[in-house]
């Protein structure tokens, strides 16, 4: 089925409408490619005054077939550089058959839509937020493989480009207009039409080319070679390689081919620019990216974990919430909140500390506004929101009350029992606790069915996950409304079942006391900050400790002996429980503290505390690939036990969870993709070698050695 319609107006103007007949949206499918191709087939030679390319869909043109780019390997790379080369060698015809060409933008023009978009000779978009441009293909470990590389720096110049090109960079109508990305704004669809007739109308009888074709073109800014330009790229190269580590292969492949086909003619850039694209294509990581954001997030935001009963339940918008605890979780759970509209009930102990929770979102809110982000009308109206009160009875009317109070059992479940008393038989009761087991928390509750964890992450304003726990008795009606609650203040959730330190902060533990272990066992702690740096972690195990604090991983471990000695069991023990308990004893428990493993001067940056070299003098250093592997394992290994005893309920949360709440390094693809890609056998044979060096915590789990022997990746299908 054709996704090109050709009309032609009373004008002799050409429209062509991008209407996919397979999809909600325009998406360079197969079936564009084929119908973009018969257009320029039957246009060439033809008589006609100008092109309109515009679109039959709320949207512009979506992008790239990521399902057909998913499918792509290896061994269809020439094909598949064939195809890419035709695609071009279509567009290109758009641009030089020498009459008049414009894209009329309606809605959003990304990735291959604004590709196609820069094609034309002159770009129209509709003045209306909806309307986002841009080139996000790298945030999938991709580059913009239809023309993108070659024309954004001929038409901005290379270093304007890289920010759109190795960034993912979007924007919207008047910041397209300011940066020169478009050449006009309308501000309805028969504007937007008319202005396209207009441009054409007044070009029909010239011979219209492209700034890059015409005689004497110079690329804004100068070529690689400029001296200016040539400065920049001596550094480039290792400033990129700080900011990637190298594990992300795309920003290094488009900043290779903006360099090198800027010193080239136009179609041999295009060139460079689909042989980068094949092999970014057809590589790993762009697989693993794909597969996670893309069609893995887009089925756990559709509620692709939740059982069938909770996904047939309607919802409606929570309009009021109430907050237990105004500390930097519950301030930052309240500012979320009202963000989105939800007015807020901020409950402590006092007036004082409830204002002063609301204070962070002031602060926050103020920073916003000096940015330009927001207005001060705005700003008033989301702190006018949050109520800061002393008083449990304020809640009245709240359908959802979340605790954000300390670890601790006993207070957990005091301020349950105070708020439940007030709130309706309907109002569901959410714990944000990281690590207690709900089902045990729900023990104070009258309405056990009604009770639910959401786990959020620090700082939860800005964090995008929330774990949702369901304990034992959680019903079908308070997931989906604690759901429909997290997608509601724009935050992705992930669904599990009930266990002590449930996922995250279960594997999370690992990764930090891996850490603390290869300290204590004497390995460089520059060593061990750095192989994570390098693996693609955001931070390493001993920031990452001090910045959640000694003392607080201290108390869980006691809370959780405590717990399990009550339920008649062995308390776990860890080699990083000795190093933790002597660094408090030093009096060195974090940032909070002021000192941990790191030290925090007063001016400059934090460092590694030079007395850990006294502290735990360094014995014969391992292999380094034993300790950045010790730290992608243990947490992979951790994440399989979870799937295996059921606490996860899906691969896809598993992969998702790992990454945005707690740091799994994104090339990965997630920790469960992690074991895929490296091959389940060849996992299951190194996790051995590191179980025999360096403890049984990284033995294969049965489920590991199943998926060795039988040679198959772990998925949801």
């Amino acid at each position: 089925m054709k996704s090109i319609r050709i009309e032609k107006d009373s004008d002799n103007i050409v429209h062509l409408v991008l209407d996919n007949p397979n999809a909600s949206a325009n998406v360079m499918d197969s079936d564009f490619t084929d119908s973009l191709h018969e257009a320029v087939q039957q246009l060439d030679g033809g008589d006609y005054a100008g092109i309109i390319l515009r679109s039959a869909k709320k949207t512009f043109f979506a992008g790239g077939d990521l399902n057909g780019l998913y499918a792509a390997r290896r061994d269809d790379a020439r094909e598949f550089f064939d195809s890419c080369q035709q695609l071009k060698a279509d567009l290109r015809w758009l641009e030089t058959q020498g009459r008049p060409v414009v894209a009329a933008i309606n809605g959003a023009a990304l990735g291959g839509g604004w590709e196609l978009a820069l094609a034309c000779h002159h770009r129209i978009a509709l003045n209306e937020r909806a309307v986002k441009i841009g080139l996000p293909e790298v945030t999938l470990g991709l580059l913009p493989g239809g023309g993108g590389c070659v024309r954004m720096p001929r038409l901005l110049g290379m270093q304007a480009s890289l920010p759109f090109l190795m960034e993912g960079k979007q924007v919207g109508p008047q910041q397209a207009l300011d940066a020169g990305l478009v050449h006009q704004l309308a501000e309805n669809p028969d504007q937007l039409l008319a202005h396209a007739r207009d441009f054409i109308l007044a070009n029909r009888d010239e011979q219209v080319l492209q700034p890059w074709d015409q005689p004497g073109y110079r690329m804004p800014g100068g070529d690689a070679k400029n001296p200016k330009n040539a400065q920049l790229l001596v550094v480039a190269p290792a400033m990129l390689k700080e900011k990637t580590k190298g594990v992300f292969p795309a920003p290094e492949a488009i900043l290779s081919v903006v360099v090198e086909g800027s010193q080239v003619d136009f179609d041999t850039a295009t060139r460079i620019e689909s042989r980068y694209f094949v092999e970014l294509t057809c590589g790993q990581v762009a697989k693993n990216m794909i597969g996670t954001f893309w069609f893995g997030l887009n089925a756990v935001k559709a509620g692709a974990s939740l059982p069938q009963a909770a996904r047939d339940i309607k919802t409606e918008p929570v309009k009021k919430v109430g907050i237990l605890g105004a500390g930097m979780m519950g301030a930052g759970i309240a500012y979320a909140c009202a963000m989105k509209g939800v007015e807020v009930v901020l409950k402590d102990v006092s007036t004082e500390a409830a204002d002063k929770g609301k204070g962070y979102a002031e602060k926050s809110l103020r920073k916003r506004v000096e940015r330009g982000r927001m207005d001060e009308q705005r700003m008033a109206d989301t702190l006018g929101r949050i109520h800061p009160t002393d008083s449990a009875a304020d809640l009245e009317g709240c359908e959802l009350v979340i605790e954000a109070v300390f670890e601790n059992r006993e207070l957990k479940a005091r301020v349950t029992a105070e708020a439940e008393a007030v709130l309706s038989d309907s109002a569901v009761f959410a714990s944000n606790t990281s690590t207690l087991p709900i089902t045990g928390l729900a023990e104070a509750s009258a309405r056990p069915k009604n009770f639910i964890g959401l786990h959020f992450f620090s700082p939860a304003d800005k964090m995008p996950l929330v774990e949702i726990i369901c304990g034992e008795q959680t019903g079908d009606e308070t997931l989906a409304r604690a759901f429909a609650f997290v997608l509601q203040i724009g935050k992705t959730p992930i669904v599990v079942n009930d266990s002590r330190g449930f996922f995250t902060s279960r594997v999370f533990g690992c990764f930090t006391n891996e850490g603390i272990a290869m300290l204590g066992e004497g390995v460089n702690p520059a060593t061990i900050e750095n192989a994570a740096a390098f693996s693609g972690f955001p931070v390493g195990p001993l920031a990452v400790s001090d910045e959640v604090s000694l003392t607080l991983m201290g108390k869980i471990r006691q809370q959780t002996i405590a717990d399990l000695e009550r339920e008649g069991k062995a308390p776990p023990s860890h080699p990083a429980d000795k190093v933790i308990d002597h660094m408090l004893e030093l009096g060195r428990a974090g940032k909070a503290a002021g000192k941990g493993f790191y030290t925090y001067p007063d001016e400059g940056k934090k460092h590694l505390w030079a007395g850990l070299a006294e502290e735990y003098p360094q014995a014969e250093q391992p292999p380094y690939k034993d300790v950045r592997e010790r730290l992608l394992f243990i947490m992979a290994i951790e994440t399989l036990r979870c799937f295996e005893e059921e606490v996860l309920r899906s691969v896809r949360d598993a992969n998702i969870g790992s990454i945005f709440g707690i740091g799994f390094p994104p090339w990965t693809g997630g920790a469960l993709q992690y074991i895929n890609q490296y091959g389940p056998a060849e996992f299951c044979q190194r996790a051995d070698e590191l179980a025999e060096k360096y403890g049984d915590r990284f033995a294969p789990p049965a489920t590991l050695r199943d998926m060795a022997q039988s040679n198959r990746t772990i998925t949801d299908e």
